[in-house]
């Protein structure tokens, strides 16, 4: 399972916000949710996201194995 804890983090230490994401940058509420809820995201969105956080993608996302 992908995990989007590390953005979390990531925003909180960057100069950017949730607001600045979505009203600056044109991140949408839905892309933000998916966020929130470990949804799955697009290669494209996950780029976007680094572009404008100024970091890697393993500062975004992380894969948790699940031994279900």
């Amino acid at each position: 399972m992908i995990t989007y804890d590390r953005f979390w983090k990531t925003l909180a230490d960057s100069p950017e916000t949730y607001y600045t994401l979505t009203r600056k940058h044109g991140i949408s509420n839905g892309t933000m949710t998916k966020l929130k809820h470990n949804q799955s995201l697009t290669t494209n969105t996950l780029d976007k996201l680094c572009q404008i956080l100024k970091c890697k993608i393993e500062d975004i996302c992380e894969y948790v194995v699940s031994y279900d």
